[in-house]
């Protein structure tokens, strides 16, 4: 509905206009099946409210909105590192908030941000198409990082997982390593779909003996596969974790068992965490605080003039330190 006011949100939700205020503004004093039905009718109604006084008189916030799926590591603070400082050299100020989970969960995530910025930056690689397009509101600017667009709607950006990946795999070849052992991000995550699937075929077009192991993107996961495997006395000399955490634990879990890396086993991981640097690991270094700057700039462009949409792939690259060859100092 063109032009919806709070007043018909609040009719359509059988709610007063004062609940529907509170339910927007993320207030305690609201019962989950009245906040659900609220943002039903928001999502409805295409409906955006203001942001308070400020925003009754100017046409700008003059603030950007941050969804990501978590707010913790240091990943996402490399990410948050590089919007802040698109944001500060251009006079916008961010908004952050996390999408642990899909369904309900993201759609009141997102409907939070209505009204109170200019547009938004989402990365939510767990969500399918469909469940992003039901919850991101309509008539905001959006870029997306790392995210499912198939029909390419929105200005997207993306990383070519794919060629880090055989980057990484075509390294062990180099360096004689024949039993490989992937372990893999969580299921239903695109990053981690992608990184699996790349890994698997470089390793046949590599004629290498392979096989997936299940974790999660935490640290504890990468040493818990490892234990496993070690304890299982299952044959390898090489591991690449679908990111540095896995890779980190899967590290930790070998220097426990005193299992001379790179010696006999090799370690390589993806993203190029800050620890990493320290640790001397191998990775797929995706330089995560440009991906935000860049990703902050093509919105920060949106707002002033209307962005075909389409996506921008970002290659990465492998840099090779001690963890796979130990002539390397770090």
């Amino acid at each position: 509905m063109p032009d919806a006011t709070i007043r018909d949100v609040a009719r359509l939700a059988q709610v007063s206009v004062a609940t529907v205020s509170r339910a927007l503004n993320g207030l305690d004093n609201v019962s989950d099946l009245t906040r659900t039905r609220v943002s039903d009718a928001v999502r409805e109604l295409g409906y955006v409210p203001h942001a308070g006084a400020r925003s009754l008189s100017l046409s700008r916030t003059n603030a950007i909105g941050v969804v990501l799926p978590d707010l913790h590591g240091e990943f996402f603070s490399e990410l948050v590192r590089g919007l802040d400082r698109e944001a500060s050299r251009s006079g916008y100020l961010l908004l952050l908030s996390n999408l642990h989970r899909g369904g309900e969960q993201a759609a009141l995530a997102l409907s939070a941000m209505r009204g109170r910025v200019d547009g938004l930056l989402v990365m939510a690689p767990h969500l399918r198409e469909a469940e992003l397009s039901a919850t991101l509101p309509s008539g905001i600017p959006a870029v997306l990082i790392n995210t499912r667009d198939e029909r390419g709607g929105r200005p997207a950006l993306h990383l070519d997982n794919r060629a880090g990946v055989r980057a990484v795999v075509e390294h062990f070849a180099a360096g004689g390593r024949k039993h490989l052992v992937h372990i893999a991000g969580p299921r239903g995550n695109i990053d981690a779909e992608e990184r699996a699937e790349a890994f698997v075929e470089a390793a046949k077009a590599n004629g290498l003996d392979h096989v997936i192991a299940q974790g999660d993107f935490e640290e504890e996961s990468g040493e818990a596969v490892v234990k496993d495997l070690l304890a299982k006395g299952h044959r390898f000399d090489a591991i690449f974790a679908a990111n540095d955490n896995m890779a980190i634990g899967a590290l930790q879990a070998l220097n426990e068992a005193r299992v001379d890396v790179p010696g006999k086993v090799a370690i390589a991981g993806f993203d190029d965490i800050p620890l990493a640097r320290h640790l001397g690991l191998t990775t797929v270094s995706v330089r995560i605080s440009e991906l935000g700057e860049r990703a902050l700039a093509r919105l920060l462009n949106a707002l002033v003039e209307e962005d075909a949409g389409g996506d921008e792939l970002h290659a990465p690259e492998l840099v090779i330190r001690r963890t796979t060859d130990p002539k390397v100092a770090k």
